[in-house]
């Protein structure tokens, strides 16, 4: 009877073993996806076009707001981005705009906590 349990013993910690999955790296350090799929949008080369641009100047803010970290990185990162814009003053004047959403969304949803919060977020931001 011993003999049988140390083999069902052995059996089950050598299929756990069988099953284990390798750690996949840091994701952190993992490659991002892209949040929109330009080989399914109207014009393709358009999109891509414009995804190169963005990727251009988000580069050259990020060098320009060098050192810097936080919410003075993301004033920084405002300010470039909107003055490498077609039209700066509009661009302020729409982050602003999505901020003052945000926090509008935040403090509605302030007291809600998990799957209750992400529902409550959603619907303040279905509203607009």
């Amino acid at each position: 009877m011993k003999l049988s349990a140390i083999l069902a013993g052995c059996l089950l910690a050598a299929s756990t073993l069988s099953f284990a999955q390798a750690p996949q790296g840091d994701p952190a350090k993992a490659p991002r996806k892209a949040r929109f799929d330009c080989s399914q949008a109207k014009d393709p080369k358009a999109c891509e076009e414009n995804r190169a641009k963005m990727k251009a100047a988000h580069g050259k803010a990020s060098k320009a707001c060098e050192g810097k970290a936080g919410g003075e990185r993301q004033d920084c990162m405002r300010r470039e981005m909107c003055a490498q814009s077609k039209d700066p003053a509009k661009c302020e004047a729409a982050v602003k705009e999505r901020a003052a959403r945000r926090e509008k969304v935040l403090e509605a949803c302030k007291d809600k906590a998990g799957d209750e919060r992400k529902a409550c977020i959603r619907e303040q931001r279905g509203k607009k």
